[in-house]
């Protein structure tokens, strides 16, 4: 990559998501990292900036605007990474992959829109892996620790001497504790639009091989679909709903299994779902969860409680204040049957709000480590995913950063 000015710009830093990114990242980014902040309002990137610590002296400003591809073309072309929380990414986001992709400039986001990862497959993968971009989607909550946490547990299967191929994997949500922000409920209310709308958008959010870099080539393991109801999990030994993120998280593994060139085996059944308490509590909690997520697609069909029911939802810029970030945090169990018999597991944990503290995290050290990393990452490029792109260079910076990722053999 030629001299650019910058090592990291951000993009969409005025947004809730955006500025604690920022301000991550003056708190945890070396001081000879040469750092930009970018948007369309210059009065609100210097508000941000003045917040910051030491008023923000270390960050550079830039302009731009996702209508206005020249102006994005120049802030690709002055930084070695654009990293963007500008959402929906379905509204606002191919043309920023489009001018990563054409001047070679690494991209990281937080996107969980199969919708729009699917399109920026399409248009730039072959692009990015000419100018040796790597474009890398989904580096938060979604999908961070089913992608980053399956290749620790695949790693440490290896290790133990086994092929680390799988028969069945079950990512479980065992505990968690989070927020929402208003550009978190805009990104799911457009995908739920767009699905509406366009019968072909259906069809890819229900292909659980929706972002496989060839479909043909998958093997036909059934429907797979992602569970959509309250159900006993013989796997586990408990009773299980749904996991709101099973939809964007199972695609993204299956596309890293694909492009790493099927490590985890060619016919892994792989799933996600939320682990229940047990007893009466646990299965009335998991039923009341399943009827809310039911009921709020139903609501977006319909003129009249769309309206309603976007009224009572967070508007984009709001979002948990800190003490609710710092109440927050999650805890996965990723159970795994190998193709040898062995039943192992994995733990990924995180210490504060998921979507939020933990986000700004995932996505600080994802761009951190695509600025400084080169020479441990895979030599890859193109529309990659976290584990691809990053793998276990990631894993250790994050485990640095405190969350868990740790592996072990389950007890029979």
């Amino acid at each position: 990559m030629t001299a650019r000015a910058w090592d990291i710009v951000l993009f969409g830093a005025t947004g809730f998501t955006g500025a604690l990114v920022a301000e991550y990242l003056a708190q945890h980014a070396p001081a000879d990292l040469r750092i930009a902040l970018a948007g369309r309002n210059r009065g609100k990137l210097e508000a941000v900036k003045r917040g910051l610590p030491d008023g923000g002296a270390r960050f550079g400003l830039l302009l731009g605007d996702s209508g206005d591809p020249a102006s994005l073309r120049a802030i690709a072309e002055q930084t070695r990474v654009l990293c963007t929380t500008v959402g929906p990414y379905a509204k606002y986001g191919l043309p920023v992959v489009e001018a990563c992709a054409r001047a070679g400039t690494h991209y990281c986001d937080l996107t969980g829109e199969p919708q729009f990862m699917r399109r920026a497959i399409d248009l730039a993968d072959s692009m990015a892996q000419a100018s040796g971009a790597r474009i890398v989607h989904t580096c938060g909550f979604d999908s961070i620790p089913s992608d980053l946490g399956l290749l620790t547990l695949h790693e440490f299967v290896k290790a133990q001497g086994a092929s680390g191929q799988f028969k069945r994997v079950t990512l479980a949500v065992t505990n968690m504790k989070g927020g929402f922000s208003g550009g978190t409920v805009a990104s799911l209310l457009h995908g739920i639009e767009e699905a509406t709308a366009d019968r072909s958008v259906r069809r890819l959010m229900g292909d659980p091989y929706a972002l496989s870099p060839d479909r043909a080539k998958e093997a036909d393991l059934g429907r797979q679909r992602d569970l959509a109801s309250v159900r006993y999990d013989d796997f586990l030994g408990t009773w299980t709903a749904p996991f709101v993120m099973a939809s964007v998280n199972t695609r993204v593994v299956r596309r890293s299994n694909a492009l790493l060139g099927y490590p985890y085996g060619r016919e892994v059944d792989y799933r996600e779902v939320t682990a229940l308490r047990d007893g009466v509590k646990g299965l009335a909690f998991g039923a009341a969860m399943t009827a809310g997520m039911g009921a709020l697609v139903a609501s977006q069909v319909f003129g009249p409680t769309k309206k309603l029911v976007q009224r009572l939802l967070p508007s984009p810029g709001e979002g948990p204040d800190k003490a609710a970030r710092d109440a927050g945090f999650f805890r996965f169990r990723i159970e795994a049957e190998t193709i040898e018999g062995q039943r192992m597991h994995a733990k990924v944990v995180g210490t504060s709000d998921p979507g939020y503290g933990e986000t700004a995290k995932m996505l600080g050290h994802a761009a951190m480590c695509l600025a400084q990393d080169e020479a441990k990452l895979p030599k890859r490029a193109g529309v990659l995913t976290p584990a691809t792109a990053m793998g276990m260079a990631l894993v250790e910076r994050l485990r640095g950063a405190g969350m868990t990722f740790d592996a072990f053999p389950t007890a029979r």
